[in-house]
C-alpha cells in the first residue's frame, strides 16, 4: 500500500536549472496545459455519452425513472469522489493521478456498451462517476501550480472550456455514431477517444514547476498569498480553508447551479424530442450550440474577471446568473421556434459556461490558499454534484409524475419541471451575490488589520 502511495505522490523537486529561462518555462507550462486541457475535452465525452444515448435506451424498455437513477449514480458518485479525490490531488503527481481516472472512465464506457441491464448500467455510471472525480482535480491542482493570481482567472476559463467542447463532440459526433451504427456504437467511440487523452497526459503534462526545476509560482510571479495565507502544511491549509464561510455559500450557490446545468446538458435533448418534437439529432444540434456558445462565454468572462473584479469575482458571477436563467426561461417557455430556440441555447450555453469556470471552482481556488486548491475545489464539487445528482432524480420522477398515456402513447407535460428548473436558477444567482457579500467583507477586515 505504501508503495502505491509512493507511486502517486507530488513529484519531488529537482535541481534548479539556475536563472529562470522564462522561454523555456512558457513552452513547458503551454505544453502542460494544453495536453491537460485537451485530455480533460476526453474526460467529458466519457462522462456525458449516456446523455445522447438516453432516447436509444427508453427504446429498448428503460424508463425515465431508471435513466434518473442511472444517471444520479454519476452525480452522487462524482459528488463523494470530487471530494475525496479533491484533497488528495494537493498531494498528487497530478500526471499519474488523472491518468489514471482517465483510464477506469475510459473502461466504464466500454462497459456501458455491452449491456443493457439498467442495475449493470447503473453500477457502471456510479464507477464511471468516481473515475470524473479524478480529473477536476488535478486539473485545478495544476492550474494553481503553474498560474498566479492575476493570470489564473484566463488560464481557468481557457482550461473550462474543456466542458463546452467535450459537450459539442458528444452531442455531434458521439451522436452521430449512435444514430448511424447504434447506442453500443457510441459508447465504444467514447471509450477510444478516452484513450487519445491518456496517452496526451502521459507524453506532454508535467507535475509541477518545482519537479522540472523551477522556483515556485509565486515566487516567479512574485505574488503572495490573499485572503487565506500559507500556513504551513497542505493539510492545515486544507482544514483552514473549510472554515471559510465564502466557500460553503458558493458551495450552495453551485449546487443550484449545477441542477439547470445537468437540466440542459442530461435532459434538454429529451426535452427538446418530446415538448417540442424535434429529431435527435435537431435536438442535439440545438444543445450543442449551447456548448459552442460556452466556450466564448467562459473566456470572456475569465479575461474580464481578471481585469474588472480579480478581488471578488462573485460579483459577476451574479449578474451572469440572471441572464442564464433569462435564457433558460426562454428555451422552457416560448412555443417552438428552431431560431429562437437556437438564441435561447446562445445565451445559456455563454453564461452556463462561465458560471461553471467561476461557481464550479475559479472563486473557490481565489479565495483559497494554493496549497489547498484540490480541497476547495472537492468542496464545491460535492455540493455541486449532489445537487446535480438529486436534481436529475427529481426531473426523472416528475417527468414520470406528470405523463399521461392516450391511446397507448405517454404524453409529456413540462410545467412542474420548468418551473422546478427556474426557481434552481434563481436561488443559485441570490445565494452568489451573498457570497459577493461575504469575500466584500472579508477583504475589508485583511485591509484594517493591515493597516493597524
Amino acid at each position: 500500500m505504501s508503495g502505491i502511495f509512493a507511486f502517486f505522490k507530488a513529484a519531488p523537486a529537482t535541481p534548479s536549472h539556475g536563472p529562470l529561462n522564462e522561454k523555456k518555462f512558457l513552452t513547458l507550462r503551454w505544453r502542460t496545459f494544453l495536453a491537460m486541457t485537451v485530455a480533460y475535452v476526453m474526460f467529458y465525452v466519457c462522462r456525458l455519452s449516456f446523455t445522447v444515448a438516453k432516447s436509444a435506451l427508453v427504446d429498448i424498455g428503460i424508463s425515465p425513472t431508471e435513466l434518473g437513477m442511472i444517471g444520479s449514480a454519476l452525480f452522487f458518485c462524482y459528488a463523494i469522489g470530487k471530494l475525496v479525490n479533491g484533497f488528495l490531488a494537493d498531494h498528487a503527481n497530478v500526471v499519474r493521478f488523472m491518468s489514471l481516472g482517465l483510464l477506469l472512465s475510459a473502461g466504464m464506457n466500454f462497459m456501458m456498451g455491452t449491456t443493457s441491464n439498467a442495475l449493470l448500467l447503473t453500477l457502471f455510471w456510479g464507477i464511471n462517476g468516481w473515475a470524473q472525480s479524478m480529473g477536476v482535480g488535478p486539473c485545478a491542482v495544476s492550474l494553481a501550480r503553474w498560474y498566479g493570481n492575476k493570470e489564473r482567472g484566463t488560464f481557468y476559463a481557457i482550461w473550462s472550456t474543456a466542458h463546452n467542447i467535450g459537450e459539442a463532440i458528444t452531442y455531434m459526433v458521439i451522436a452521430a455514431v449512435i444514430a448511424a451504427f447504434g447506442w453500443h456504437a457510441g459508447y465504444f467511440t467514447t471509450a477510444m477517444l478516452g484513450g487519445v487523452g491518456i496517452v496526451l497526459i502521459l507524453l506532454f503534462m508535467c507535475d509541477s514547476p518545482q519537479s522540472a526545476g523551477y522556483p515556485p509560482i509565486g515566487v516567479i510571479r512574485h505574488e503572495t498569498e490573499t485572503l487565506s495565507e500559507d500556513r504551513g502544511s497542505v493539510l492545515k491549509n486544507q482544514l483552514w480553508s473549510l472554515r471559510n464561510p465564502a466557500l460553503w455559500t458558493l458551495a450552495l450557490a453551485s449546487a443550484f447551479m449545477y441542477i439547470d446545468r445537468y437540466a440542459v446538458n442530461s435532459w434538454g435533448i429529451f426535452f427538446l424530442q418530446q415538448a417540442k418534437h424535434y429529431s435527435t439529432l435537431e435536438a442535439s444540434s440545438i444543445i450543442g450550440v449551447n456548448a459552442i456558445a460556452g466556450i466564448a462565454g467562459t473566456i470572456i468572462a475569465g479575461m474580464l474577471s481578471d481585469r474588472l473584479f480579480p478581488r471578488n469575482r462573485s460579483v459577476m458571477a451574479g449578474i451572469i446568473g440572471l441572464l442564464n436563467t433569462a435564457g433558460f426561461a426562454l428555451m422552457v417557455w416560448l412555443p417552438r421556434n428552431y431560431y429562437s430556440d437556437i438564441a435561447s441555447m446562445v445565451i445559456f450555453g455563454a453564461t452556463i459556461g462561465a458560471l461553471t469556470c467561476f461557481l464550479g471552482g475559479l472563486i473557490a481556488v481565489d479565495i483559497s490558499s494554493k496549497k489547498a486548491a484540490g480541497a476547495a475545489l472537492g468542496t464545491i464539487g460535492i455540493a455541486s454534484y449532489a445537487g446535480a445528482g438529486l436534481g436529475e432524480f427529481l426531473t426523472g420522477v416528475i417527468i414520470d409524475r406528470t405523463s399521461v398515456i392516450e391511446a397507448g402513447k405517454t404524453l409529456y407535460n413540462f410545467d412542474t419541471l420548468s418551473l422546478f428548473w427556474i426557481a434552481c436558477g434563481l436561488l443559485s444567482a441570490a445565494l452568489t451575490f451573498i457570497t459577493a457579500t461575504i469575500v466584500a467583507h472579508r477583504h475589508a477586515i485583511k485591509r484594517v488589520a493591515s493597516t493597524s
